[in-house]
């Protein structure tokens, strides 16, 4: 008997024909490897973006002098401040920085351009959501800078001598909810949304999938539980698993990062069942498309890099452009770090946050339905 050769250039073409056959076959698999960094470049190379430009802005005009206004032209020509509203009380600018509609709210106090005239140094008030240090930075730099010659053109004649002052008026900036711009305030509170999607997504995709490679799933649902209460049954430890992370988050944040919490704990627990629930129905339509648990898992990552990367964790939401923004806004860890952030920083109540908790609730029910259907499908 002849003896087969160490090396056969032959076995080996044969064996890499086999593998290509083999990746042929599992199209899924394919697909990620081919769509999971085309959706890195696109993301990377299009939508982030640290320096954040045309930032929603309201103006509370107390003074209506042309002094006021050219001011606050030199403040939207800057390019990173976009002037949304006008509000009529400090109440109602302070409100839409509550709830996140605006970045900054810049105050023209009464009696501004008679102070100006007088060489009196009148205050000019630029209230700033802080609650992300790296939104409103560059923007807060840029005005500094610009507002000093803001007025050189309207300052002639007799009162040419302020307009070689540095500083005719005084910038006050007051960056609320995070005073010192301090980063683990926007982060940590964040990494419950973020460890939430990714585990409950995961387990819940694993565990399913996990169940119909052993066989053991058509045993369960042979018994006596009808299939509802079998889903149910294997969804709420899940749910309790994912109520023991954001216990645990919450008191790192508290006791080590010293996360300063304004608003109610209970509101807040009641609002994560909602988050969890919807990444639990993602989990459970991703189990029905996979056919093992390595796809499970690339599709639980094909879900969360998006999440991660266009809910405003990492990089600024408002200085992506407008295309994903708007996939931003379907994702529901997007609404959940407002609302976490909101409640911890802000001390925000269920009226601030209802508009992101019905947009998850939204989300929850295309999820859920998507999943029951599926996972019927799979039954039959």
């Amino acid at each position: 008997m002849t003896p087969l050769p160490v090396f056969s250039p032959a076995r080996l073409w044969a064996m890499v024909v086999k593998e290509f056959i083999q990746m042929r076959r599992d199209r899924l698999t394919f697909g990620m490897m081919i769509g999971i960094p085309l959706i890195q470049l696109m993301l990377f190379g299009f939508a982030i973006n640290s320096d954040p430009k045309h930032l929603a802005t309201a103006v509370l005009m107390a003074d209506r002098t042309p002094h006021a206004r050219t001011i606050l032209q030199a403040i939207r020509t800057s390019g990173y401040f976009d002037f949304v509203r006008e509000v009529q009380s400090e109440g109602e600018g302070g409100e839409l920085l509550a709830r996140g509609e605006i970045q900054f709210l810049v105050t023209v106090p009464s009696g501004f351009s008679r102070e100006l005239l007088r060489g009196e140094r009148p205050v000019l008030l630029l209230e700033a959501d802080a609650t992300d240090p790296a939104a409103t930075g560059n923007a807060v730099a840029s005005l500094k800078a610009l507002l000093g010659s803001a007025l050189q053109h309207e300052l002639q004649g007799p009162f040419a001598h302020l307009a070689t002052t540095a500083e005719p008026f005084e910038l006050r900036i007051h960056p609320r909810y995070n005073p010192e711009g301090i980063t683990q305030y926007n982060i940590v509170p964040g990494l419950m949304g973020v460890v939430l999607t990714m585990t409950m997504v995961m387990i819940t995709g694993l565990a399913i999938t996990r169940e119909r490679e052993r066989g053991t799933m058509e045993n369960l649902l042979s018994m006596v539980p009808r299939p509802l209460e079998v889903l149910i049954g294997k969804i709420v430890p899940y749910i309790l698993v994912g109520y023991v992370q954001v216990c645990l988050i919450l008191l790192a944040a508290r006791f080590v990062f010293n996360v300063p919490m304004v608003g109610s704990l209970v509101l807040l627990l009641a609002v994560v069942m909602v988050f969890i629930i919807a990444n639990l129905a993602v989990g459970i339509t991703f189990s029905t498309i996979a056919r093992n648990q390595l796809q499970a898992v690339q599709m639980t990552f094909f879900f969360f890099l998006p999440s991660i990367l266009l809910s405003g964790f990492m990089f600024p939401f408002r200085g992506m452009p407008r295309w994903a923004q708007y996939i931003g806004e379907v994702l529901p860890l997007t609404h959940f770090l407002r609302i976490i952030r909101g409640v911890l920083l802000k001390g925000n109540g269920l009226g601030e946050i209802w508009p992101q908790i019905w947009q998850i609730g939204l989300f929850v029910l295309v999820a859920v339905v998507i999943a029951v259907k599926r996972y019927r499908r799979t039954l039959d």
